[in-house]
C-alpha cells in the first residue's frame, strides 16, 4: 500500500533525539508512546519477565500478535524483574539518559517500587514523567481498577449512547472498541509534548497526571452541557437510511445541505414544504423526512445512493466495514497504512492521523521480541560489559530473548 507523505525516509522526526522510558502495558500507554516512536523518539519499553499481556492477544501469526505490533511498533524492549533491587538500580542509571517516562500502572505501584516522580526527578530534574490511570493519581477512586469498558460505563458514555437509540432497547449496548484507551493515550501524547516544550523553555521537568475518566467526560461535549441545562426537546439525530442492500448515513446539516438533498433525490418541492422549509420546522418533522429518505433509497443500492448524493453535494456515506475502509482512495492516497514485518509476517498498521511537511511521522518497521534489546541498551547507555550483562541474566534480573552482545570498539 502507498505510504505517501508520512514515510519520507530522508526527513527527520520532530522527536529525534528524545528518549522515552515506557513502563506501559495493554493499550492507553502503548498507544501514547507509539505515537512518540512514530515521530522519531527512541522508546524503550520496560516489560515484566512475562511481557506485556497484549503479546498474547489475537490475531496471532507464527506466535506474534498483530494487536501488539500495532501498539508497539518502533520501540525497543528490555525485560526486567522490577521487584529486584538490581533491576531498579538499572532504571536509576537509565533515567539520566532519558527525557520522558510514561507509566500506566495502578496509582501507588511506581511509588512502592521507588520509581515515582519525586524519586526519579532527583536523578534527572529535566524528566517529563507521565502517569496514565483510570481515575487520576489522587482521590477516593484512584486505587480502583479501570479498563476502558468500565470507564465507558462510569463516564456516562454508555447511557448517553443508549438514550440515542430508537426502539425498545432495555440495556446498554455492548462495545468492543476501547474509546477510553485511545482517547486517553492521545491526551497523554499531547500533554507530554506541551511538557517537553516547557522543559525546553525553562530547563525544568514536569509531572503529567492523565485520567481516562476525565478524557471520556471531556469528549461528551453536548451531553455534559445538556445534563446541566436540559433541552426542551430532543435534538434530531441522523439515523441509518436503508437502501436495497445495506445502509448509508445522510447528514443534511445546513440549509444548503438540505436543499442539495431535496434536489439530489428529485424532490425539489421539499424546499418549500412547510414541514421542512426551515431548520426549526425540520426538527419538528425529522422522522417524516427520514422516512421519505428511506422510501427514496429502498429501490437503490447503498453505492448508488452515495454516488447520487455525493454528486449533489450532500454529506453522506455508506456504512462500511474497516476491511472495506482500508481500501478507500483517501486511505491509499494519504498513505494511512504502513507495511511492516513483526517477525510473524507482513502487516499494515495505521500511521498517525496527522502529517507534517518538513518532518516524518510514520510507523517504524520494528516490533521487538520480549527483552531483545536489553543487552544492547545496557551496553550502549550504561557501558555494562558482556560479563556483567551475563550475570544479570543468570540472576534473572534481566529477562527475555537471548541476543548476541556486540563487542565494544577498542
Amino acid at each position: 500500500m502507498a505510504t505517501g507523505m508520512a514515510a519520507g525516509p530522508t526527513r527527520p522526526g520532530i522527536l529525534d533525539g528524545i528518549r522515552v522510558l515506557d513502563f506501559t502495558a495493554m493499550m492507553s500507554g502503548p498507544y501514547c508512546t507509539r505515537l512518540m516512536a512514530d515521530l522519531g523518539a527512541e522508546v524503550i519499553k520496560v516489560e515484566p519477565p512475562e511481557g506485556d499481556h497484549i503479546r498474547l492477544r489475537p490475531p496471532l501469526r507464527a506466535g506474534r500478535s498483530a494487536y501488539f505490533a500495532q501498539l508497539n511498533a518502533g520501540k525497543s524492549s528490555i525485560a526486567l524483574d522490577l521487584k529486584r533491587p538490581e533491576a531498579r538500580k538499572l532504571i536509576y542509571e537509565l533515567v539520566p539518559h532519558c527525557d520522558v517516562l510514561v507509566e500506566n500502572y495502578r496509582p501507588g505501584v511506581m511509588q512502592r517500587l521507588a520509581l515515582d516522580y519525586e524519586t526519579l526527578a532527583r536523578l534527572n530534574p529535566k524528566l517529563v514523567y507521565c502517569s496514565i490511570s483510570g481515575f487520576g493519581q489522587e482521590g477516593s477512586w484512584s486505587g480502583r481498577s479501570a479498563y476502558a469498558p468500565v470507564l465507558h460505563a462510569t463516564s456516562g458514555y454508555d447511557m448517553a449512547n443508549l438514550d440515542y437509540q430508537e426502539g425498545d432497547i432495555a440495556r446498554p449496548l455492548k462495545n468492543g472498541i476501547f474509546i477510553a484507551d485511545v482517547l486517553g493515550g492521545s491526551t497523554a501524547f499531547g500533554a507530554i509534548q506541551a511538557a517537553l516544550f516547557r522543559t525546553l523553555k525553562t530547563g525544568q521537568g514536569e509531572y503529567v497526571d492523565v485520567s481516562l475518566l476525565d478524557a471520556m467526560v471531556s469528549m461528551l461535549v453536548y451531553e455534559c452541557q445538556e445534563a446541566q441545562f436540559p433541552a426542551e426537546r430532543r435534538r434530531p439525530l441522523y439515523r441509518p437510511t436503508q437502501a436495497s442492500d445495506g445502509f448509508l448515513l445522510v447528514a443534511p446539516v445546513s440549509q444548503n445541505n438540505f436543499e442539495a438533498l431535496a434536489r439530489g433525490v428529485g424532490y425539489p418541492e421539499w424546499i418549500s414544504d412547510a414541514r421542512f422549509a426551515t431548520s426549526s420546522a425540520r426538527e419538528h418533522h425529522w422522522s417524516e423526512l427520514m422516512n421519505l429518505l428511506d422510501e427514496w433509497a429502498e429501490s437503490r443500492t447503498a453505492e448508488e445512493c452515495e454516488a447520487i448524493l455525493t454528486k449533489a453535494g450532500v454529506p453522506c456515506s455508506q456504512y462500511r466495514t474497516i476491511r472495506e475502509t482500508m481500501t478507500l482512495p483517501p486511505i491509499q492516497e494519504r498513505g494511512v497504512l504502513e507495511e511492516i514485518n513483526d517477525g510473524g509476517g507482513s502487516l499494515h498498521i495505521p500511521n498517525p492521523a496527522f502529517r507534517f511537511k518538513q518532518s516524518a511521522a510514520h510507523v517504524r518497521n520494528k516490533v521487538p521480541a520480549l527483552g531483545e534489546d536489553g543487552p544492547r541498551l545496557l551496553q550502549t547507555l550504561l557501558g555494562l560489559s558482556a560479563e556483567e550483562i551475563a550475570e544479570l541474566r543468570k540472576g534473572e534480573v534481566l529477562r527475555g530473548a537471548e541476543q548476541p552482545i556486540v563487542a565494544a570498539a577498542e
